[in-house]
């Protein structure tokens, strides 16, 4: 239809212009210049095989090829016209049926108007492609060709070696969209800005824990659940794996608190807070950022507008007598100041009892962890209290400090949970 022609017209062209090629290459290879010809079927996907195969041959016919210098016969689907394992079958009936196929580097050229340009590309390769053409993130007319990144890192998950340099995708991002002046898809594989993140909080969760069991493990290996390569590889960082919207649930709270914040909130605790979280997403309807789930945080532990305020606080070692330490304390409630003295077998424990005494409370010590924030001489502690209540379901309280002094981290921790009952 084309061409006007019939199938001897059209083969007379294809010849035609290969004799062309043939007669003007002498000058190129007379300077030096090493050839490779490539003959490309524009409508292969659309041509009878036995027909597409005659043309071929008859090119190559003309130009002669050796093992030594095979030619490139390209054999594209320029418009997608069936299923990926029909492309594929049909270039394993080329495949079989050339001569001299050691003459030959069978190549392929697939579009993407199905939107299966990869697989085809992937299931001609099973069928006997030596090669692929295709395009920085499916870049082309209509919906594009194949996405060399794709097919590239296709290969990497696999433990195969593209041989192509990903290792800053962003830098390729940039060039590409300079020079295209189209922008890339958020959930482009592997490279848009969303395709390592979670919001939902079942693989948050899974997420988490697959990243501990990966540096608990220390592990060379990268087995992330939801995660099918480490970013990293390709010039990413971990900042934007979990992020947080209505969806979210503590996993994804606490992987931020953690590794943005150095706070390990014990796992009752997490459920507590994604529900101060779960609240600020629902009235939005937005995304949340760490900041501003920092935000939240210091207002709900650290910076509280509660009845009770610590002013100062010290603390005697036990005495040889009775093995108990003895502290003092100053604590406002409600704008009034109050002098607080207690023993125990700890500060923590003495400051518990002086804060029952002096405001008649009724509570009790569930449980208490502190670590490291940060390290250096100026480094902080963060403790963690849960206090149990007695009321008819037991709920727990817990409460957070932060402080220079490991110390005074867990009192200001009893506050902070006091503030909460």
């Amino acid at each position: 239809m084309v061409f006007e022609s019939d199938r001897n017209g059209v083969k007379e062209i294809a010849v035609d212009g290969a004799k062309m090629v043939r007669d003007r290459i002498s000058m190129l290879e007379n300077s030096g210049s090493q050839v490779r010809l490539e003959y490309s079927p524009e409508s292969f996907t659309g041509t009878e095989l036995d027909y597409a195969l005659e043309v071929c041959e008859a090119v190559m016919d003309i130009w002669q090829p050796t093992s030594e210098n095979p030619t490139i016969i390209n054999l594209p689907s320029t418009v997608e016209m069936a299923t990926p394992n029909i492309f594929a079958d049909q270039i394993e009936w080329m495949h079989t049926n050339f001569r001299n196929r050691e003459n030959v580097i069978l190549s392929v050229h697939p579009h993407n108007d199905r939107g299966t340009g990869v697989a085809a590309a992937e299931l001609a390769q099973m069928a006997g492609a030596d090669r692929v053409e295709g395009t920085l993130f499916g870049n082309g007319e209509r919906t594009g060709n194949v996405d060399i990144v794709t097919l590239g890192l296709n290969l990497f998950t696999q433990g195969v070696d593209p041989q192509l340099d990903f290792s800053n995708i962003n830098s390729l991002m940039d060039t590409a969209i300079h020079c295209n002046q189209l922008p890339i898809h958020a959930r482009h594989p592997y490279a848009g800005e969303l395709v390592h993140t979670a919001f939902s909080g079942s693989h948050q969760d899974a997420i988490n824990k697959g990243m501990k069991a990966m540096e608990t493990a220390n592990s060379p290996l990268f087995e992330v659940p939801y995660l099918p390569i480490d970013p990293k590889d390709i010039g990413r960082d971990y900042e934007a794996i979990i992020r947080v919207n209505s969806q979210s649930g503590k996993g994804g709270v606490s992987y931020i608190l953690e590794n943005d914040y150095s706070i390990r909130l014990p796992k009752a605790a997490q459920a507590q807070f994604s529900q101060v979280i779960q609240k600020i997403t629902d009235a939005t309807s937005q995304e949340i950022t760490p900041t501003e789930i920092w935000k939240a945080f210091q207002s709900t532990f650290i910076e509280q507008n509660g009845p009770f305020q610590l002013i100062s606080f010290s603390s005697e070692a036990a005495s040889r007598s009775n093995d108990l330490e003895r502290m003092m304390a100053t604590v406002t409630f409600d704008g009034t100041q109050y002098e607080i003295k207690g023993t125990g077998n700890g500060p923590i424990a003495a400051f518990i009892q002086g804060m029952r005494d002096t405001f008649d409370l009724k509570f009790r010590l569930k449980d208490y962890t502190e670590h490291t924030r940060t390290a250096g001489s100026a480094s902080e502690a963060a403790a963690y209290i849960e206090l149990k209540v007695p009321d008819e379901d037991g709920a727990s309280v817990f409460g957070v400090g932060i402080d220079t002094s490991i110390t005074l981290a867990p009192i200001k921790a009893v506050i902070s949970a006091l503030n909460r009952m």
